[in-house]
């Protein structure tokens, strides 16, 4: 790690001349500077900024997304587990932070089908290219919580079953509240993780019922493939979407999704509609 362990919330914000930074939040509506390069040498600042805005904890480099990667999600969708890791992208158009709206797509009005998916992110903090498996977590600067909005129509009938397309509207990718360095989060394996839709517990797993752990993501994301620092990595999503239940329940505008994961923080979205 490229700093040490009195480093453990980080948040990218904006100060009140919306100037841009990352800084470690206090508790009177400052944070304190990170000095230097965030990937690479830095350390805590003397300076404290007011924090205007708390926005996404990054603008990622890249965005991979891993789909059926939950044993109990797998079931629940009557699909086989898969040999490998389902891999697909989302664009960094699609992120936002904590309490950025989820709008429903306009193109999306016939049927828009938007559901919530909670998720692990995990964020590289150096170049990876070949890594083993059991080097792999020396890869990861560190942890953020996401929300992997989909819109199921688009992915299943009117995307040509392309799911990048589903995944790729404005707003379907929020992230935050902060990013939690990995010298705090030693084992992602063992982490609650929970969607809640206006006050009701939707998804309620852990990241030790992955298919394919954070280890073996990123090992096999990196074969022949050098992810840059800034990537970001969603890790699939434990079983209770909303496509899957009886009948399926979908966000509509009014909604409030909180996406929790232990150690990592809440990530609350309203959701609105197209206009």
């Amino acid at each position: 790690m490229p700093f040490g362990p009195n480093i453990m919330h980080i948040i990218r914000f904006t100060d009140p001349d919306n100037q841009t930074h990352w800084g470690i939040p206090e508790n009177d509506g400052q944070a304190r500077l990170i000095e230097g390069d965030l990937f690479g040498a830095c350390k805590p600042g003397e300076t404290l900024v007011s924090i205007k805005q708390i926005l996404a904890p990054l603008a990622p480099t890249a965005i991979y997304g891993i789909g059926l990667n939950y044993r109990d999600h797998a079931k629940e969708t009557g699909a086989d587990l898969p040999d490998y890791p389902i891999v697909f992208m989302k664009p960094g158009s699609a992120v936002s932070g904590i309490g950025d709206p989820i709008p429903i797509p306009a193109c999306c009005a016939r049927g828009p089908e938007v559901d919530y998916e909670a998720e692990l992110a995990v964020i590289v903090g150096k170049v990876a290219r070949n890594v083993r498996v059991d080097d792999a977590l020396n890869y990861v600067f560190g942890y953020t919580v996401a929300n992997d909005v989909s819109a199921r129509r688009w992915q299943k009938h009117a995307g040509g079953k392309q799911w990048v397309r589903s995944k790729s509207f404005d707003g379907f990718c929020p992230l935050g509240p902060h990013m939690v360095t990995a010298d705090e989060i030693p084992n992602p394996q063992t982490l609650k993780i929970q969607s809640i839709l206006n006050g009701t517990v939707m998804q309620d797993g852990t990241t030790s019922d992955m298919i394919f752990s954070v280890a073996e993501i990123i090992s096999f994301l990196s074969e022949d493939n050098s992810l840059q620092p800034g990537t970001v990595i969603l890790t699939g999503t434990p079983a209770g979407v909303g496509v899957a239940r009886k009948p399926p329940v979908f966000l509509k505008a009014g909604d409030q999704i909180d996406i929790q994961i232990e150690s990592l923080g809440t990530l609350s979205n309203p959701v609105i509609d197209p206009s």
